[in-house]
């Protein structure tokens, strides 16, 4: 988002975060989610939860995906495999973000 956008307000999902912030150095982030608003002057991002890019393990979250598939595959109701699939889905775009912070 350039400096001077339009006013927007929109949700996230979940994956990488960058802020650059002139003259500064570039800071890298992981959201599980969240609200992103946007004004002439200034961006506000509400996350559910922000983990920073050097915080990041991929260890831990590709053992959290495997259990996620595991849950889904052992899901006993509807709801069990929409909690599984959320895990998932969020697991998958914090590798995903992983990934992309190592081609920096």
């Amino acid at each position: 988002i350039a400096p001077r956008h339009a006013a927007m307000l929109t949700t996230l999902r979940p994956g990488d975060l960058r802020v650059q912030r002139e003259g500064q150095e570039e800071l890298f982030f992981y959201v599980t989610g969240g609200i992103l608003e946007v004004q002439p002057k200034k961006v506000t991002v509400l996350a559910d939860t922000a983990i920073r890019g050097h915080d990041l393990d991929e260890a831990k979250a590709s053992e959290a995906k495997k259990r996620a598939e595991e849950a889904m595959r052992n899901a006993k109701s509807d709801i069990d495999l929409a909690a599984a699939t959320s895990e998932f889905a969020t697991m998958a775009a914090q590798l995903a973000a992983i990934q992309k912070l190592r081609k920096k």
